[in-house]
């Protein structure tokens, strides 16, 4: 069978970091990208509607916005189907309306360092969460003035946090300390009242924490099909499944948090590190890998570890491989960015 080729589309001078399929549009794409490879200067937001165009190129670039400082993340609003937020490498999180050239209509600054990942709640959607250099987690809403929540997850780098599409109050950290950790935002030790607030008095305690690796953890996401099995994947070149199924929620966390999870395969065959995991969302079996080895790779999981098996690679990029997600409407469609300026949309 002959795949067609990949669209892809450039964006000199500025090496992408993430990108994010809207979930209103098909084929509407944005990415966060930073001048220099994030080390210093300018940052840019790109809105890109992908189609079969003239020529086999994306059909429109709907917009594009500027910001003083690297962005390293970007996720589209559950409730507007124009908005989108961004993490910023001077720790700011903005939200932007592409019916609005220039400016974000709103903005916040409470990270003390690099904001690196964002991500909109698809079950609660007026709340989104922001991950940080810092160790801290903070739960947003986009009309309040402040942050809802801080977590103080980790003692280090908080490279990304993802709400569960299962349960609207649980989220998932990884970070450099190599751990994974579930917290439930129910607990009772995340009770806010006039004697404890999050800002002087961060939130800590995880329901259940997982030592995943040695090295750093880069990436996480949450199963879409099974509750409670997630992917990691980090430094040490390995992609991992997980079952955390005995995580304890509500109460229980707060009064016996856990430390467990048990790999259930391990994905070996990336020869740099894991930059980036994403399960597919029409397919319970199908997780993507992108990696500093320039390479975007398919595979099909399974709970025994032999019967997990690389299916398709992905490898016209020259430079890392930061980023990839799966098309929310169209089965078998990937994006992926790359420190090259471009992104590739394909068909396995």
């Amino acid at each position: 069978m002959n795949r067609p080729p990949p669209l892809n589309f450039q964006t000199p001078g500025f090496a992408h970091y993430g990108l994010a399929w809207s979930p209103f549009h098909e084929g509407r794409l944005a990415t966060a990208s930073a001048a220099n490879y994030g080390l210093v200067g300018n940052g840019r937001l790109h809105l890109t509607s992908v189609g079969p165009g003239p020529g086999g190129a994306p059909s429109l670039v709907l917009n594009k916005y500027d910001t003083q400082d690297a962005l390293y993340d970007v996720a589209w609003s559950e409730i507007h189907e124009n908005q989108l937020v961004t993490a910023s490498g001077d720790g700011s999180i903005k939200l932007w309306d592409m019916m609005i050239n220039d400016l974000p209509i709103r903005a916040w600054h409470e990270h003390s360092r690099e904001a690196f990942s964002v991500d909109w709640s698809n079950l609660k959607k007026d709340v989104f969460i922001s991950s940080s250099w810092d160790g801290t987690v903070k739960l947003w809403s986009p009309d309040r003035p402040r942050s809802i929540t801080t977590l103080q997850a980790h003692t280090s780098c908080v490279y990304q946090a993802l709400f569960s599409p299962h349960q609207p109050d649980v989220i998932a950290t990884c970070s450099t300390d190599g751990t994974l950790k579930i917290f439930d935002l129910r607990a009772p030790a995340y009770a806010q009242g006039p004697a404890n607030n999050s800002f002087t008095q961060p939130l800590s305690a995880a329901a259940l924490t997982v030592p995943a690796s040695g090295t750093e953890i880069l990436s996480l996401d949450w199963n879409k099909y099974r509750p409670f099995t997630l992917a990691s994947g980090g430094v040490d070149k390995i992609a991992r499944i997980w079952d955390c199924r005995m995580v304890k929620l509500g109460a229980e966390a707060a009064q016996a948090p856990g430390v467990g999870g048990v790999c259930e395969s391990q994905l070996v065959g990336h020869e740099w590190a894991v930059r980036k995991v994403q399960w597919c969302p029409h397919r319970p079996d199908l997780l993507a890998t992108a990696s500093y080895d320039m390479t975007c790779r398919v595979w099909a999981t399974a709970p025994a570890p032999e019967a997990s098996k690389l299916v398709y690679i992905h490898d016209p990029h020259t430079e890392f491989v930061v980023g990839c997600a799966w098309s929310l409407f169209e089965e078998g469609v990937l994006g992926t960015c790359s420190w090259d300026c471009k992104v590739n949309v394909f068909r396995m």
